[in-house]
């Protein structure tokens, strides 16, 4: 079918359309991830209200403004999504090392025009209430950084031999730069989930077994020196001493996570009902609209409204997954990339929660408030999109 208006001999009584039928439009979408990415960002536009509105109307300010934000976000985020899955990811090759390189100027331009909040120099204020991460936008950065490199240097070879010791060392320059920056702010939650996406995208090249073991090992070293060297800040080796030792200092650096916990407690096996947790509703919980947004979920809708969130990150990851299966090698590595970077950042997340990781200050993809956050991964969302249609045509 074509966009003139032209019969079709096959049909004499039929007249192709001059607009594009809308089904044609919608074509290779995975509507599914989109649903279950929505459905995610509405439960956080209600547990983020649940975890406000008290804190605001004490204030004297409007109980719906965290509400309103949230959802101003969203609308934002759902926008980059749809201008971003119209990209041709043919395309990936040209604009994916501009993409890193403008998030690594964005992580260098903390260091010049950045402010420090809640002891990270991560943020750049851009007046009134709105403040950008660039780190959030480094994670994606590094996925299509990593993705384009694999991807060219296997076109030049024009083999599917696993990457030779200089992509490995090349990929290791592109991961170090990040990295290092992020280090240095220091933002060890950003860090960790740079770390892990860009591990996915290496297993998913198919780095041989002696450099991804090598790097695990390194991995490990890097941050026993980290810590040794002084690099953390006091208040980030606080967070690990509360870790190993909750019971230690429960008004103090462990507080945030005792809190969380007691909330969840409260919550039982159906929670107590929204709007009705007694720890949310005191403001017990600190950062609760983002770090710990998932305590709300645990108070109020209890076990089983934790257990749905979990589930709905379990099918988004799955359908990240189908993504990668049926693209070609740049996008496969790109779905990987950010598979792992929501999976990661969820886990870690629900995890320090539930006391089962340290503190790292990573808000929940898709459900805590924050801009920065939520528009980096509307981006992510759309690529992925574009990586689908790319692959059912």
């Amino acid at each position: 079918m074509t966009l003139l208006l032209a019969r079709d001999p096959r049909a004499p009584f039929a007249l192709t359309s001059p607009v594009m039928p809308l089904d044609r439009r919608a074509r290779g979408y995975d509507w599914v991830l989109i649903a279950t990415a929505l459905v995610l960002s509405l439960i956080g536009a209600v547990l983020v209200w649940a975890a406000t509105r008290e804190l605001l109307r004490a204030q004297g300010g409007n109980p719906e403004g965290f509400l309103y934000r949230h959802l101003f976000n969203l609308a934002i985020a759902a926008v980059l999504m749809v201008v971003v899955s119209r990209f041709d990811a043919r395309l990936l090759r040209l604009f994916g090392p501009i993409v890193y390189v403008v998030s690594l100027l964005g992580l260098g331009a903390v260091f010049v025009v950045g402010s420090t909040v809640n002891g990270a120099h991560a943020w750049i204020r851009l007046g009134g209430d709105f403040e950008l991460q660039p780190s959030e936008f480094m994670k994606l950065g590094l996925i299509v950084g990593m993705a384009v490199l694999f991807a060219q240097r296997a076109a030049d070879r024009d083999d599917d031999a696993p990457p030779s010791t200089v992509d490995v060392l090349m990929a290791m320059t592109l991961i170090a730069v990040p990295l290092l920056l992020v280090m240095l702010q220091p933002d060890l939650g950003s860090a960790m989930v740079l770390a892990a996406a860009a591990f996915g995208v290496l297993i998913a090249a198919g780095v041989r077994a002696r450099w991804t073991i090598g790097l695990l090992v390194l991995t490990v070293v890097v941050a026993v020196l980290a810590v040794k060297g002084g690099l953390l800040a006091d208040y980030q080796l606080e967070r690990f001493s509360s870790f190993t030792h909750p019971g230690v200092d429960t008004q103090g650096a462990a507080y945030n996570m005792t809190q969380a916990h007691i909330a969840i407690a409260n919550g039982g096996l159906f929670g107590t009902g929204l709007f009705d947790g007694p720890q949310t509703n005191g403001g017990f919980v600190p950062e609760q609209r983002t770090d710990f947004v998932f305590s709300v979920a645990g108070e109020e809708f209890g076990l089983v409204g934790g257990a749905v969130l979990i589930a709905l990150y379990a099918l988004l990851c799955w359908r990240g997954l189908r993504i990668a299966a049926d693209a070609d090698r740049a996008g496969r590595l790109v779905a990987v990339g950010i598979v792992c970077w929501i999976a990661f950042q969820a886990f870690q997340n629900i995890g320090m929660n539930l006391g089962l990781t340290p503190v790292t200050g990573l808000p929940l993809p898709f459900v805590s408030y924050g801009g920065s956050s939520m528009f980096a991964q509307g981006l992510a969302i759309g690529l992925l999109q574009a990586v689908r249609r790319r692959g059912s045509r």
